[in-house]
């Protein structure tokens, strides 16, 4: 596939992976993306996961014709981009590794084979020219491993981005969602605790006239360049992606339950209807880490268990302390039939986290909803809808 008229799209799709990196659910699959710069020296800019080594290898060759590569670009290590390395290099042996410093010890552990090949390190800025392409290197530490960087190239204004504004799902199949929402379970779930860092890397894309993105997963970002830089700049710095509610409950005998849905029965006869709500005992824990942070309030509710909370709460707000989770409206329920504890337990576990306004209205149930409780939660609505 052409992303330019001198770049190839080499990548490969996987149908078949449950979960990514062992823990994120990916019903739509899985892209590991590869790109050839076709010049006077040609350049491969990253290799795939080792799963599909031969069928990326036929996509290069049949690229290249009888040509061989003079760089082989690795941007990022983790294996699902390099462990096809050692292959290409075995095929193509003349070929140099261009990679930061840290990478090289990182290489020798994924691929110890390539101990003895040719390579050459770059720094912030350096340039490389393979004739009418000149590339430009920007380091990206911690985007999300130390390792990272972006490549520019200054010919056909493209931005090689490594991981940065990839996404879940395979390159073969139409997100009926569009690119932002698996791009921001993405984002938050491996990014989301580098803020600072997503921040310094997006300060130093400033003012590069950029036309194509090409990220390490996902589709490659032609015309909403500008709305995913902006996404990546908001979700960089913590701020609230929209001004709702996402309540978020974990409940045993369904009482709690309950109470999360009489509130939102509540928002919704006040004509409020930007808010999402999850039963995190059911529903993927990453995406509910995803709205924790797209909407600007947040309420948990949960029944005390163990003079704590239920394991899966826990859970769910160690993912949001974990990635620096800030600049919110937090609200608790709480359930508990002899000593009601959780909000307690909650609001300790948030501490730390900055910018937190807390609502006064702690609703505490004991077993069963009353009408006592239910007029709480009235208020609670209240002030949610006016905070």
């Amino acid at each position: 596939m052409k992303v330019t008229e001198d770049i190839r799209y080499v990548g490969v799709n996987d149908e078949e992976i449950d979960l990514f990196e062992g823990q994120y659910e990916v019903p739509l699959g899985m892209a590991y993306n590869s790109y050839i710069i076709m010049d006077e020296k040609i350049a491969i800019m990253d290799t795939v996961d080792g799963h599909f080594t031969e069928e990326w290898l036929g996509n290069v060759k049949e690229v290249l014709g009888d040509k061989a590569p003079a760089y082989l670009i690795l941007q990022h290590l983790e294996p699902d981009h390099s462990a096809s390395a050692a292959a290409l290099l075995e095929a193509y042996p003349n070929t140099v590794v261009v990679l930061t410093k840290p990478a090289v010890n990182m290489l020798h552990q994924f691929a110890p084979s390539t101990v003895d090949s040719e390579k050459l390190i770059v720094n912030e800025g350096d340039e490389l020219s393979l004739g009418k392409h000149n590339l430009n290197f920007r380091t990206a530490a911690m985007v999300h491993w130390p390792e990272v960087m972006m490549t520019y190239d200054q010919y056909d204004k493209v931005l090689f981005s490594a991981d940065a504004f990839g996404k879940f799902g395979s390159n073969a199949k139409e997100d009926p969602e569009g690119w932002d929402c698996e791009a921001r379970r993405y984002y938050f779930g491996i990014c989301g605790k580098y803020g600072m860092q997503v921040q310094a890397a997006l300060k130093k894309l400033e003012g590069l006239e950029i036309e194509y993105i090409c990220s390490l997963h996902g589709p490659i970002l032609h015309e909403e360049i500008d709305h995913c830089l902006n996404l990546y700049r908001t979700w960089s710095s913590y701020e609230a992606e929209d001004d709702g509610i996402f309540i978020a409950y974990a409940s045993i005998y369904g009482h709690t339950k309950e109470a999360a849905l009489f509130l939102e029965e509540e928002l919704q006869k006040r004509g409020y209807t930007n808010y999402k709500i999850a039963d995190l005992c059911r529903e993927d824990i990453y995406e509910c880490v995803e709205n924790g942070f797209r909407f600007s309030k947040l309420v948990l509710a949960s029944v005390t268990y163990d003079a704590s909370v239920m394991p899966v709460m826990r859970e769910y707000i160690e993912h949001l302390v974990h990635r620096n989770y800030q600049k919110r409206t937090v609200a608790f329920v709480e359930n508990g039939s002899w000593a009601p504890l959780a909000a307690k337990n909650m609001k300790a576990m948030l501490e730390g986290c900055k910018e937190i306004n807390y609502l006064d209205s702690v609703i505490t149930i004991k077993g069963t909803l009353t009408e006592e409780n239910k007029e709480g939660i009235k208020h609670l609505a209240e002030q949610l809808v006016s905070a």
